[in-house]
C-alpha cells in the first residue's frame, strides 16, 4: 500500500531506482519506490558494469555482492571477423575492480534490491503513475488506481518513456527518426572466441557485440535494419554468420531468451525542474555501444542521492542545479562516444580500410590503449562522479 507521504518517492526500480533508493535509505532518508510493472523484468539489456561504476557501488555496500555473481572480464576487442583490429587491456587500470564485470542486469538489480531491502525499503507494485502537480514545497503525484502520495522530492528513474520526465514538461532532445534497431540475446554457442573478454564486431551491415557471461552464456547485441518481435535461435546464427568469426564459425546450440529494442540518441533538456529530478534513461539515452547507459545511470543515481540526502539534511536545493549541471555535459559525451563506436562500425566498405589501420595503430600504442581504458572505465570521469 503506498504511503500518503514521503520525504523521496522514486518512481522505477531498475538499477538506477534501486541505487538511487539504497544511497538515500543508507543515509536514513525516508524513500519511497514505486513500479509499474508486477514484478522485475528477468530478461534485460545492460550485460558489464565498469570499474568507476563498481567503486560507486561500493559505497553503498553493493559491489563485494556483486562481483562474485559476474565474469571478471580483462581486456576489451575490436575485431572486423578474423582480424584483431584493437585490443583494450583493463589490468592495468588504477582500481581496486581493474576489470569489467559480465553479469546479467537482472542480477545487478537482484543485488541492488537485495540492498534495499536490508536497509528497510522495498518496492512497491504495481503502481502506474499518471499525473504530477509540483508545487513550492514539493509534488503530489496521481496513480492509475486512485492513489496519491505526497512527496518533497520525485525522481524519475522510469527509463527512456519516462513519464515523471513527459509530465514534468521536461524535453528529450534528439533526433526525429524512428531510432537505431536492435537485436539481443542470450544464447548459448560453441566458439572459439575467449569466454574473458567483450568483442565488438565491425561490420558493413552493423555492429555486433558478442559478450560472455556466467556458466556458458553469451549476450549478443546487433544492429538490424527492422528487429522481428520475436527472434528465433536461426536469426542470431544468421547474425554471427554474417558479422562474427569466420575461419572458425560460431554455432548457437541454444536460445535462452531473445528480443528486440530501439533506441534515440536523446538528452533531457534539463536533469532538474523543481522538485522533479531525473536520472538513467528517463535522462539520455543512446546506443549500447561501449557498454556505457546502465553505468551512466548508476553513477547519477550515487551522486543524486549523496546529494539529495544533504539537501534534505538542510544544505542550500541549489546542489541540485550542480548535479543537474554536472551530469548533463556526462551524458552527452557518453552518448557521442557511443555514437562514434556506432558509426565506426558502419563505416561504407570504401572507408573501412583506414578505419582498420587506424584502429590497429591505436592498438600498437600503450598510452592510447590506456587512455581508451580509462573512457571505457568511466575511470576518466571519475572526478565527475
Amino acid at each position: 500500500m503506498l504511503p500518503e507521504r514521503t520525504d523521496v518517492l522514486v518512481v522505477g526500480s531498475g538499477p538506477t531506482g534501486l541505487t538511487v533508493a539504497a544511497t538515500l535509505a543508507q543515509r536514513g532518508v525516508d524513500v519511497t519506490v514505486v513500479d509499474r510493472l508486477d514484478r522485475p523484468p528477468v530478461t534485460s539489456r545492460a550485460a558489464v558494469v565498469h570499474a568507476h561504476t563498481l567503486e560507486v557501488l561500493d559505497r553503498i555496500g553493493v559491489a563485494a555482492p556483486l562481483v562474485p555473481r559476474g565474469l571478471p572480464s580483462q581486456r576489451f576487442t575490436v575485431r572486423d571477423r578474423d582480424r584483431m583490429l584493437l585490443t583494450v587491456p583493463f589490468g592495468t587500470l588504477p582500481s581496486r575492480y581493474p576489470y569489467a564485470l559480465l553479469v546479467s542486469q537482472a542480477q545487478t538489480e537482484a543485488v541492488l534490491a537485495e540492498r534495499f531491502t536490508a536497509l528497510g525499503g522495498r518496492v512497491l507494485r504495481p503502481y502506474e503513475m499518471t499525473g504530477l502537480t509540483p508545487d513550492a514545497a514539493g509534488a503530489t503525484v496521481h496513480f492509475a488506481d486512485g492513489a496519491t502520495v505526497r512527496a518533497r522530492w520525485v525522481i524519475g528513474a522510469d527509463g527512456m518513456h519516462s513519464t515523471v520526465r513527459e509530465l514534468a514538461g521536461i524535453r528529450f532532445a534528439g533526433p526525429a527518426d524512428r531510432g537505431e534497431s536492435f537485436l539481443l540475446a542470450d544464447v548459448r554457442v560453441e566458439s572459439v572466441l575467449p569466454r574473458d573478454q567483450v568483442a565488438l564486431f565491425l561490420a558493413r551491415q552493423g555492429p555486433l557485440v558478442w559478450a560472455p557471461l556466467p556458466d556458458g552464456v553469451v549476450r549478443l547485441v546487433a544492429t538490424v535494419p527492422d528487429a522481428p518481435r520475436d527472434p528465433d535461435a536461426q536469426r542470431f546464427q544468421a547474425l554471427l554468420d554474417e558479422r562474427g568469426p569466420a575461419r572458425r564459425p560460431d554455432r548457437v546450440t541454444e536460445l535462452l531468451w531473445g528480443s528486440r529494442f530501439r533506441i534515440h540518441h536523446r538528452v533531457a533538456e534539463t536533469f532538474r525542474a523543481g522538485p522533479v529530478l531525473l536520472a538513467g534513461d528517463a535522462a539520455h539515452v543512446h546506443s549500447p555501444a561501449g557498454g556505457q547507459g546502465m553505468n551512466l545511470g548508476i553513477g547519477d543515481a550515487v551522486a543524486l542521492g549523496e546529494t539529495l540526502a544533504e539537501v534534505l539534511a538542510g544544505q542550500p536545493d541549489t546542489l541540485l542545479d550542480e548535479y543537474a549541471l554536472a551530469r548533463r555535459p556526462l551524458a552527452e559525451e557518453v552518448a557521442g562516444f557511443a555514437d562514434r563506436l556506432t558509426r565506426l562500425a558502419t563505416m561504407p566498405p570504401a572507408g573501412r580500410p583506414l578505419r582498420d589501420l587506424l584502429l590497429r595503430t591505436v592498438s600498437a600504442m600503450p598510452s592510447a590503449r590506456h587512455r581508451l581504458a580509462l573512457r571505457l572505465s568511466g575511470l576518466a570521469q571519475r572526478a565527475a562522479g
